[in-house]
């Protein structure tokens, strides 16, 4: 195996083990489990959220017993952006939305989807991978009057469990059912096959398409015209319904639009599958897009789009890009957002922005 290939795995394994870590904080702060959420900082780890700035350690604590007073919550990690600064640092971008039924400040019900970032750094040591400094930046807080109310299902409304905390969580105990029926009688793996040469380029290039697919949501929702730009290829399609034509043309104008369209534009991409052969490949991507849209005095409106990106992506002088992207509209949602911000939405004081101001350029460097 040549060394550039080498090294090239060795990224897909760091960025699949990175990615396993951003679910189990997930996870951590659902349940309320401090432990699970300590487990995945080093032990020195920072963290500045903006209501609170210090020790790791200490906002899992405060994140623990905060989520175990209240309702249950629900935090998604979507796609991560990965780079690695070196063979055991990493920088990451990892978009987030984080459903919460918190009170207003006047104790009325409300709906909450938030919508962020982690700006993360981890670092590799005794060949593990932890976060050693968080910073979350804010995007689109969207929020709606009203409580949680199961599904108009009639008598099937009660026939799925609801998450709870700790081992009160149905999640938890199913988990570690499946783990039992899985692994209990676990026995040596035969021995396997050096993994063939076209298995190997598929894997690192599954990787690299996934990269690339989250370099687009950076590019839409910071307005970074040249970053949009160097991943469609001279001859690229889109259809996207805002805009239809050339990638290149379409890096423009979609800038302009969300400038001019939206006070703040948030894409989160997920369930992402790919098929790859040699240097062609197509892939289908979720997206869920959510916006606010400025209105007269306090007015304002949130936007909720769920659809699918359509790809034909290609390689060409060894780096993949789009050939064609196609947007297809499955739902959409348009609300008035409730109220000004409270404390909730208050206290988290770093603001995602269009153009390099964003502090994930400041980051990224």
């Amino acid at each position: 195996m040549d060394q550039q290939t080498a090294t090239a795995l060795a990224e897909v394994a760091a960025v699949q083990a990175i990615r396993k870590l951003l679910a189990q904080h997930g996870r951590g702060v659902d349940r309320a489990d401090a432990g699970m959420i300590a487990q995945c900082y080093h032990g020195d780890a920072g963290v500045d959220y903006g209501f609170f700035t210090g020790p790791a350690s200490e906002l899992a604590a405060i994140l623990a017993t905060a989520q175990s007073g209240g309702p249950i919550t629900l935090h998604r990690a979507a796609h991560s952006w990965i780079r690695p600064v070196g063979e055991d640092e990493a920088l990451g971008e990892t978009y987030v939305t984080a459903y919460a039924a918190a009170p207003a400040n006047d104790g009325s019900p409300r709906q909450r989807l938030i919508c962020g970032r982690y700006l993360d750094r981890f670092t590799r040591r005794e060949g593990v991978w932890k976060i050693a400094h968080r910073r979350y930046v804010l995007d689109v807080p969207l929020s709606h009057e009203g409580s949680f109310a199961p599904p108009p299902l009639g008598e099937f409304a009660h026939h799925f469990p609801t998450g709870g905390h700790g081992r009160a969580d149905p999640g938890m105990a199913l988990l570690a059912s499946a783990r039992a029926a899985a692994f209990s009688s676990r026995k040596e793996a035969p021995a396997m096959n050096a993994p063939s040469p076209d298995l190997i380029d598929r894997t690192i290039s599954t990787q690299q398409l996934a990269t690339l697919t989250a370099a687009y949501c950076r590019g839409v929702d910071r307005t970074d015209e040249a970053l949009l730009k160097s991943l469609f290829h001279e001859d690229s399609v889109v259809t996207s319904g805002a805009f239809n034509g050339n990638g290149q043309a379409f890096a423009v104008e979609i800038c302009k639009i969300v400038r001019d369209s939206f006070e703040q534009a948030f894409h989160s991409t997920a369930n992402q599958w790919f098929e790859i052969d040699g240097d062609e490949a197509i892939g289908e991507s979720y997206a869920v897009a959510a916006v606010t849209i400025g209105g007269e005095g306090d007015a304002r409106t949130g936007v909720l789009t769920g659809g699918r990106y359509i790809d034909r992506f290609s390689r060409r002088d060894g780096v993949w890009k789009f050939a064609e992207r196609h947007f297809v509209c499955d739902w959409t949602l348009q609300q008035p957002v409730a109220g000004e911000e409270d404390g909730l939405v208050a206290a988290l004081p770093l603001r995602g922005q269009q153009g390099p101001d964003d502090p994930v350029y400041r980051f990224w460097k």
